[in-house]
């Protein structure tokens, strides 16, 4: 088959400029980062979140310049999956996970007092990152609602923001399960907690990879049951799972509050994180639940 390459005026085009603005844009970013890991830079900073926001530039910079490229050679029709949705879904899970890599690697550097040029540099390369996968998704939403797919409508992009929550998740447990060992007050108060609502993040990750699978492979009508009922089961059982994991979050608050100096500052900063992602999550859940009920309500109706 022979490859189509793009004409010259497709070069100039806010689609192509904005992916090569993004490629060139993380590569700065983790190869800055990379320079870092060094005694003198910041070495002492949480290694999971160091990983986790690393994880998120590789990842997002190799899925991009993989994207830019079948673009270019015009051999995305081979691959079987939806273009159009995982496109879009590169975009704003790229927009939202590189908003919170730039937010954690700012609040790491700050925390740590670290004011190197480096690491300033580092930091402003990733927010550039973060304006470059909105200024994407922009761009995609501009297009006519058959170019953007399901992923671009409201109930799609309401999935997105709720994988970003189960995503951000991973690390903040990860943390506090570490700095268990630091305090020796925290096992004894909040041991159960953490592990509910680890269970709980756990499922509603699983359940938001298996709809984003599902949707990207165009596997909607293999299912054995109607794809908008299953849709509808997962965002109830994530109100209920976010619902309870956020009351857990509120408490595991006021439990610190009452330990007062005897908690370490470090996991008050990290539980009222998980407790806002969780908010945002339970909030995404809600709002995409009342869209399903509304898509059942209205096809019962037809």
């Amino acid at each position: 088959m022979p490859v189509i390459v793009l004409e010259a005026s497709d070069f100039t085009s806010p689609l192509f400029l904005v992916r090569t603005w993004e490629v060139l844009s993380g590569c700065i970013t983790f190869s800055l980062v990379a320079s870092l890991e060094t005694p003198k830079d910041l070495s002492d900073l949480h290694s999971t979140f160091r990983i986790f926001c690393m994880f998120i530039w590789c990842f997002f910079f190799t899925l991009t310049l993989l994207i830019h490229i079948l673009s270019i050679i015009q051999f995305h029709s081979l691959i079987p999956v939806s273009w159009k949705n995982l496109t879009m879904t590169t975009a704003v899970l790229g927009a939202l996970m590189g908003l919170s890599a730039s937010v954690v690697f700012a609040w790491m550097v700050m925390h740590h007092g670290g004011r190197l040029t480096h690491t300033v540099a580092a930091a402003v390369a990733s927010c550039i990152t973060f304006l470059a996968y909105s200024s994407e998704t922009y761009v995609l939403r501009t297009q006519a609602h058959e170019h953007r797919g399901y992923m671009g409508s409201n109930p799609g992009l309401l999935k997105i923001l709720q994988l970003w929550g189960g995503c951000n998740m991973i690390p903040l447990v990860m943390e506090v399960v570490h700095s268990q060992g630091s305090a020796s007050v925290l096992p004894e108060v909040l041991s159960w907690q953490l592990w509910v609502s680890t269970a709980f993040y756990g499922v509603c990750v699983l359940m938001s990879l298996v709809t984003v699978v599902v949707i990207l492979g165009d596997l909607a009508g293999r299912c054995f049951l109607p794809f908008d009922k299953f849709l509808a089961a997962f965002s109830m059982i994530g109100v209920l799972l976010y619902m309870v994991a956020t009351v857990i979050c509120f408490t595991k608050i006021l439990q610190l509050k009452e330990l007062g100096n005897r908690a370490l500052p470090g996991v008050t900063e990290l539980i009222i994180m998980e407790t806002v992602v969780a908010s945002i999550t339970l909030l995404a859940y809600t709002v995409d639940l009342a869209f399903s009920i509304k898509l059942l309500c209205d096809r019962s109706h037809a």
